[in-house]
């Protein structure tokens, strides 16, 4: 796509432009969400932010562009929330249950995530791929990870050899099929997973899930 000039901002409209941006994605966000890479329209996210086509496509370049870019900030707000665990002043099993709670919390609180990387999974991540923002993003929530099982090693409580990636996707895909699977686990099983009654439940469950599969012994798994 070539370059799109400057628009002109709509009459009585003048926002700066982080502003502007931040609508955009904020509505851009809802609109994936709701109806799909294939089904969302530029033409109603526009309508929604009372702005043009045309200086969407001057912030992002493109539909393609602009769902990446709500991909990107949607994954930067939960690393954003993994890095600030403090975890040198926590023990490493009340760490890592920590950051079992914050992925469980955020999931919750943010359906539309769930949606947006269900979505891209149909896609096969391809906008992922091109996106070198998002490799860079995960790396940091390794490293906390990785800081915590070096903690609990070195600590003698976590004895089984964990490794921080596989430990990633025990806590999200717990997390992600809670959200995901609500629906069709409460019409198989007659079960509400999100059911305020069983938060608590679930959330205890998922962090001694956690604890036990890394202070099991290599014998006990």
């Amino acid at each position: 796509m070539s370059a799109v000039p400057p628009p002109t901002r709509p009459a009585g409209r003048m926002r700066d432009a982080a502003r502007t941006q931040t609508e955009i994605l904020d509505a851009a966000t809802e609109e994936f969400a709701r109806q799909g890479y294939a089904g969302a329209r530029v033409d109603e996210i526009a309508a929604r932010t009372r702005t043009t086509k045309r200086m969407i496509y001057y912030y992002f370049g493109g539909k393609e562009q602009l769902f990446t870019a709500v991909l990107e900030r949607a994954y930067a707000e939960i690393r954003r929330q993994e890095q600030q665990l403090d975890v040198e002043h926590l023990d490493p099993v009340a760490a890592i249950r920590r950051l079992a709670e914050l992925t469980f919390d955020h999931h919750e609180a943010h359906p539309d995530f769930i949606r947006l990387v269900s979505i891209e999974n149909i896609h096969e991540a391809a906008h992922m791929a091109a996106s070198p923002t998002l490799s860079k993003l995960n790396t940091p929530a390794i490293d906390v990870i990785s800081r915590i099982l070096e903690a609990g090693r070195a600590d003698g409580v976590f004895t089984a050899d964990v490794d921080a990636i596989d430990l990633h996707l025990m806590i999200s895909s717990f997390c992600f099929f809670r959200v995901a699977n609500r629906h069709t686990f409460g019409t198989l099983f007659g079960r509400d997973l999100i059911a305020a009654g069983t938060r608590e439940h679930y959330r205890r469950m998922l962090a001694d899930m956690v604890v036990a599969y890394l202070t099991a012994g290599p014998g006990e798994k």
